[in-house]
């Protein structure tokens, strides 16, 4: 007997599905093995994450290793997705594993057996009988796949792209509720200025060190240096300013003196401000810092803009993948991977609103849509967790809407061949006669695709390495 594994494609070297033997064929070496025996192993496993976890430390790495745990929760995710349809639809689910290669650790609990193997570069569930190629004992064919009923089979293939999108939202959701959404830069007052020549206009407003200056005029805006530019280029002229001051809201009217006319006290000395350009400048006599802040919303409220939020990531998203999969985007592609690291080579690849990790495609305004391999991923996201944690969650956000997509691209290995081999046997089918398509004669096409992926996602890989991944402002 020999089952289909299904997996999750976080990267674009694409997914090699292999069949194997199960571990009741291949004997008890390849079963849970004695109690005592997972145990060992379950404490070798263990003491290997701490090492990882400790090494991570010392190197200061913890938001990359935040990052690969993340991904890595993500893929098992998808393949719960598939693990739980499945087995709500008496399907046989034979293992459930986290990595490929040599195991590590694994327990047997009923038919199923759950465990992680050494190269953790995905995930895979195992069920009976996934497609027609596949033998399958007289046992166990009335739960396999493939002669399950169209909606089972359409749910269980499509369940492991549609637990991406609920992850998003939950992701969004816990960035609008918990993290918050980073807002306008609110200038602070940290001190005032002496002028030479007696107040300084801040002064006789009857400013204060801690003052938060939330708008001038009637205008808020959204960055320090544009609240700055609004002050300078009204030299003379009152301004009225909304001041918060320990939470209470005062209004102050200033008026901006010209750079001209104003000297300053450095050290007890006066010194006389320049004014850019020669034109009149004004100055209020304040010393600024600019507070981000991250604002949330309620629970309820907060469900409405993840939802909102998903879709315009969804739409962009979608919007990437045909920019990069177009024959400009490929050729525009294979000029990034051959000139990574040259001197003349582009700003490095980043994504943005629209764009994606994880080998995803990024559309921002100042760049065109660029491929990321998994190493693109990790380096994006660590650099959104060293920002802040709703950078981070944004960004898995877009790891996630991603490969869920791509993960339904209608060919195999991928999870939307499966779903379209399903409506294609659904729509051949007649009334008491069910009809089985021949995967054999879809293999050389899907063996084409993916090599097709291999190439892109090698190529990927090699320009991150040459020329890291990088978010929008490096």
């Amino acid at each position: 007997m020999s089952g289909r594994r299904t997996r999750a494609v976080v990267a674009m070297t694409g997914g090699r599905r292999q069949v194997q033997g199960s571990a009741d064929d291949m004997g008890p070496a390849a079963g849970q093995g004695s109690a005592g025996s997972s145990r060992r192993a379950l404490a070798r496993l263990l003491l290997g994450l701490a090492g990882v976890v400790a090494l991570a430390v010392v190197l200061h790495g913890i938001p990359v290793l935040i990052v690969v745990l993340a991904l890595i929760v993500m893929v098992m995710v998808h393949e719960l997705g598939h693990f739980v349809t499945a087995k709500l639809s008496g399907m046989k689910v034979t293992e459930y594993f986290l990595g490929f290669g040599p195991r590590l650790w694994s327990v047997r609990r009923g038919e199923t057996e759950y465990g992680v193997k050494a190269l953790p570069a995905g995930g895979y569930v195992r069920i009976v009988g996934m497609t027609s190629l596949e033998e399958v004992g007289p046992g166990d064919e009335p739960r396999s796949y493939r002669q399950a009923s169209f909606p089972r089979r359409l749910l269980v293939s499509s369940a492991g792209s549609a637990m991406h999108f609920v992850m998003g939202f939950l992701l969004l959701w816990a960035m609008y509720a918990i993290s918050g959404v980073p807002v306008a830069a609110t200038p602070q007052i940290t001190g005032l200025t002496a002028f030479a020549s007696g107040p300084s206009p801040a002064e006789r407003a009857g400013l204060r060190a801690g003052d938060e200056l939330v708008a001038i005029d009637g205008h808020r805006f959204s960055t320090g240096e544009q609240f700055v530019t609004f002050v300078e280029s009204h030299p003379g002229k009152e301004l009225t300013l909304l001041v918060d001051r320990g939470g209470r809201d005062l209004t102050l009217h200033v008026r901006p003196a010209d750079k001209t006319d104003v000297e300053v006290l450095v050290g007890g000395r006066p010194v006389r401000l320049e004014r850019p350009g020669g034109r009149p400048t004004g100055v209020i006599g304040v010393q600024l810092q600019f507070l981000a802040r991250n604002e949330t919303v309620n629970p309820l409220l907060a469900v409405a803009r993840a939802g909102q939020m998903l879709g315009t990531v969804t739409a962009q998203t979608a919007t990437g993948i045909g920019q990069v999969f177009s024959l400009h985007g490929l050729r525009s592609f294979a000029h990034q991977v051959a000139t990574a690291g040259s001197p003349s080579a582009s700003s490095p690849p980043a994504t943005s609103d629209a764009g994606s990790a994880g080998a995803g495609a990024g559309s921002g305004s100042s760049s065109s849509p660029q491929l990321l391999s998994i190493l693109g991923a990790i380096q994006i996201g660590a650099q959104a967790a060293r920002q802040n944690i709703a950078e981070l969650l944004y960004v898995l956000v877009v790891i996630d809407v991603f490969v869920g997509m791509v993960n339904l691209f209608p060919m195999l290995p991928l999870d939307g061949g499966h779903v379209a081999i399903a409506v294609y046997e659904r729509l051949r089918s007649r009334a008491g006669h069910r009809y089985h398509a021949d995967v054999t004669k879809l293999m050389p096409v899907a063996y084409v695709f993916l090599l097709f992926m291999v190439v892109l996602g090698i190529g990927a890989l090699y320009a991150n390495i040459v020329q890291p991944a990088s978010l929008p402002g490096g």
